[in-house]
């Protein structure tokens, strides 16, 4: 039987799954980034959109007690970064790049609550706010030195004209990737061994799996999204060229002041957040059971482990270079050859599809219907137009006796007399 505490965090997770854009819940997240890129960087990055990892970390005290609802999150949380990840692989436009990246990024931070390890997936969210805010902002100075063009098969070339944003660019890219001692690397790879610490079941064993695949993955789509942008040579027209600037102080400013937090709060935060002032830290705010102890066990996994993450962040930049610096030719072979897989990536494994299929056509036909048949036919029918219409059929009848003739009216003049005389004649026997 499930609990009353099982059923309330999976109704609690729901919400969260929604707030968060995890799998199954997410296409509100790409098309919410067609708003400006300083909203995006606020709201999309690092506050709103993390609610729900919030949620779930804040009500650690119900969710510690149901290890059926944490391995739900578990699983929801890896489906979710190795989803995100693959979409981005494909996409063109810069903005919708770095939105993929930010659901696979919360989905790391589900990881993390799903096994425990709630300390571990607010140092993700606190991290995670710096470097990709800088990316969305830098995204923003792309596109004003473009003339508001997003697509990057359209751009190339752009580190020589606008360097300041390029080098923004690039330290944001180096944190979301995992570049040694960014912000990143601390964060993300400590997601990464707490899910390998935390192996107990199934579950733990793909969520592990799900993240480190879904950092190659992001190492590759980061550094595509750089490549495509700002080496290689210019797909611009010579008229967007000529107007191609660096951005204004009051731009730039704050790019500075994120790169700096992309870099260095990793360091300097994580003995707060998951070392050995973490008690003293976070006091009552999180609650852990008897038995977790993943704070612990996570600093004792094997070598290999935090090596990982690192190795596919490599490999990932290898083959980004290949395709898009060395050989930009392959991709487009890639996609010729495997247009199925590669279409199915474009349209974001059809969700948008099957959502209208399921939800939205049908809730147009019910609407319509209602329409149709209950507000038309019924309400109307029966209601203001169906007395209306009475109300015409007798005045109707009624018209058709105003013939306007003389020899009419005296004929019913005297049918009227006649009649009167009748009804006092009968009544005067009485």
């Amino acid at each position: 039987d499930v609990s009353v505490v099982t059923t309330a965090s999976l109704l609690l997770f729901m919400g969260a799954m929604g707030k968060s854009a995890q799998f199954l819940l997410h296409p509100w997240l790409p098309d919410a980034m067609e708003g400006p890129t300083p909203v995006s960087a606020l709201i999309h990055a690092a506050t709103m959109v993390t609610a729900g990892v919030f949620l779930v970390a804040r009500m650690s005290p119900v969710f510690e007690f149901s290890p059926y609802a944490l391995t739900v999150v578990t699983v929801i949380g890896a489906t979710t970064a190795f989803f995100a990840a693959t979409v981005g692989l494909v996409q063109n436009d810069i903005k919708r790049v770095i939105a993929y990246s930010t659901c696979s990024q919360l989905g790391y931070m589900f990881v993390a609550l799903g096994v425990g390890a709630y300390e571990v997936a607010m140092f993700h969210l606190f991290t995670h706010a710096f470097f990709k805010a800088l990316l969305f902002l830098g995204s923003g100075s792309v596109i004003h030195a473009m003339g508001d063009e997003q697509d990057m098969r359209k751009m190339g070339g752009l580190y020589k004209m606008i360097p300041v944003t390029w080098i923004m660019m690039v330290i944001g890219t180096l944190a979301l990737t995992g570049f040694p001692f960014t912000a990143g690397y601390y964060s993300k790879d400590a997601v990464i061994e707490a899910a390998y610490a935390a192996v107990q079941n199934p579950a733990h064993m793909y969520a592990f799996a799900a993240t480190v695949i879904a950092a190659l993955l992001t190492s590759f789509y980061s550094w595509r999204l750089i490549f495509m942008t700002f080496h290689g040579p210019s797909r611009a027209s010579n008229e967007t060229l000529s107007h191609v600037h660096e951005s204004p102080l009051v731009m730039l400013v704050p790019l500075v002041v994120l790169a700096v937090g992309a870099l260095g709060a990793g360091f300097v935060f994580a003995p707060l957040f998951i070392g050995h002032a973490s008690e003293a830290f976070w006091l009552e705010s999180i609650y852990r059971g008897a038995e977790n102890h993943i704070l612990h066990t996570m600093h004792d996994v094997p070598e290999w482990v935090p090596f990982g993450p690192t190795l596919m962040m490599i490999v990932g930049f290898a083959i980004a270079w290949l395709f898009y610096i060395a050989r930009p030719d392959i991709p487009r072979q890639l996609a010729r050859t495997h247009e199925s897989l590669y279409l199915f990536l474009l349209n974001k494994w059809y969700f948008d599809e099957i959502y209208d299929f399921l939800f939205v056509r049908p809730a147009f036909w019910i609407g319509r219907v209602f329409w149709k048949q209950g507000d038309g036919r019924i309400i109307d029918g029966l209601g203001p137009d169906g007395i209306s219409a009475r109300v015409l059929d007798i005045t109707r009848g009624v018209v058709r006796l105003q013939s306007g003739y003389l020899y009419h009216y005296a004929f019913a003049m005297l049918l009227g007399v006649a009649g009167l005389a009748t009804w006092f004649m009968v009544g005067g026997t009485h």
